[in-house]
């Protein structure tokens, strides 16, 4: 049962709606800023909303399509990494270099159990010419290498706060940490979740499914020269990184479109709110070459300092808006049908705080003020999605309530 990481998800996601609205209030000037805040929204939605989610839905996937029984959950990784995101949520807003290790230490060792859990779920049959990656393709691959990136990312996070940095030669950490999270580990598992989950939703399976191997190494070894190219400071693996990267994203999203074009799901905001949330992975792409090239009003400074917080609301916790409460159906009401979550509102909201975030950085005085209406949008996109999945899990536990009664019955009768 993986309701106990996405019940810890819709906390975390709750916790998130109140961290966005710190975030408006303090740039509108309304209430003061609170030191390490900023550091705190981005991993409420990473750390505590999205990776909540995959540690509990990872080893369910993985022995599904590796035609394996459901495995039991691990209390050990549960408890490590819900520790871990205590002592963090403490220790971030304190800057407080102790407990920012032991929090990162404890994420480490659950991530550190959970992939030799996974890499153990092979496919109980032995593959024939009949039974190829193209029959029946997983996303066991693309977790694997995005938690071997979360642990990268983790000893360099952690390592922010305690000047290793400095001992291990980065020129850029903070981008190094950025590069390692987000192009790394929350690419490639989301990938992983598209691959695995896009045949459940939406009952096709991708355009090309041999892509899917060629894919998984573009972006593994793209997002590879992502992180070496802010270690070293050179360009010369960042723009390889980058093109391999965003040729197998690219190539990604087209085989989620081409099926659902034609069909009544491409009318969907959930599909919409999954395609779409990649805009914001794409928009340093697009912007990064003017900061290269030095074009007046452009500033790298800026651009770093704002940019990972549309990323992390427009992508990461964008793609959570159609998962989650599909997720939440699947593992709390199993007799009805699952669906994707979100709403054109949802969806409307959520890229106008992305806009108004990306124009604050080149606003000059404007910039506090498109701020913080930047976060009000996305304050406002995560309501109906808070709402949404707090009704789904109180369904979910009323019909166990409900149900409790002629279990306890049936278990009488058979003795």
């Amino acid at each position: 049962m993986m309701q106990p990481y996405l019940l810890m998800a819709v906390l975390y996601l709750s916790l998130g709606v109140l961290a966005a609205l710190d975030a408006s209030l303090s740039s509108l000037g309304i209430i003061t800023w609170f030191n390490g805040l900023r550091w705190l929204r981005v991993h409420v939605i990473t750390l505590g909303v999205m990776t909540e989610a995959v540690f509990g839905l990872l080893p369910y996937l993985v022995a599904s399509r590796a035609g394996r029984p459901r495995p039991a959950i691990r209390w050990d990784v549960w408890l490590a990494l819900n520790a871990g995101l205590l002592t963090l949520l403490v220790g971030i807003p304190l800057v407080n270099g102790a407990l920012i290790l032991a929090g990162g230490t404890l994420i480490f060792i659950a991530a550190l159990l959970l992939i030799p859990q996974l890499a153990s779920l092979r496919p109980t049959s032995p593959r024939t010419p009949s039974t190829t990656d193209a029959d029946k393709p997983s996303g066991r691959h693309f977790y694997i290498a995005g938690l071997s990136y979360l642990l990268l990312g983790i000893i360099i996070g952690s390592g922010l706060w305690l000047g290793w940095g400095q001992a291990l030669r980065m020129w850029n950490p903070i981008e190094v940490h950025i590069h390692t999270n987000n192009w790394g580990f929350m690419s490639l598992v989301f990938a992983g979740l598209l691959v695995d989950l896009y045949p459940l939703f939406t009952h096709r399976s991708f355009a090309w499914p041999y892509s899917i191997r060629p894919i998984f190494w573009l972006m593994t070894l793209g997002a590879l020269g992502l992180v070496l190219g802010p270690w070293v400071g050179s360009q010369w693996f960042t723009v390889p990184g980058l093109v391999l990267h965003l040729t197998g994203t690219l190539w990604l999203l087209a085989n989620v479109i081409v099926p659902v074009w034609p069909t009544r799901l491409v009318r969907s905001p959930g599909i919409w709110h999954l395609v779409t949330s990649y805009v914001w992975i794409l928009a340093p792409v697009f912007i990064a070459p003017l900061i290269i090239l030095n074009v007046p009003g452009f500033a790298g400074a800026g651009v770093e300092a704002n940019a990972p917080q549309a990323l992390i609301y427009g992508w990461v916790l964008q793609f959570g808006y159609a998962l989650l409460p599909y997720l939440l159906r699947r593992a709390l009401l199993p007799d009805e049908e699952a669906r994707l979550g979100g709403n054109w509102f949802s969806l409307m909201t959520v890229h106008l705080g992305g806009v108004l975030l990306w124009a604050s950085i080149f606003a000059g005085d404007n910039q506090t003020l498109l701020h913080g209406v930047a976060y009000v949008f996305w304050v406002l996109s995560m309501l109906p999605m808070t709402v949404e999945v707090w009704r789904i899990v109180r369904r979910g536990v009323t019909r166990l309530d409900t149900n409790a009664p002629s279990l306890a019955s049936e278990r009488a009768g058979g003795d």
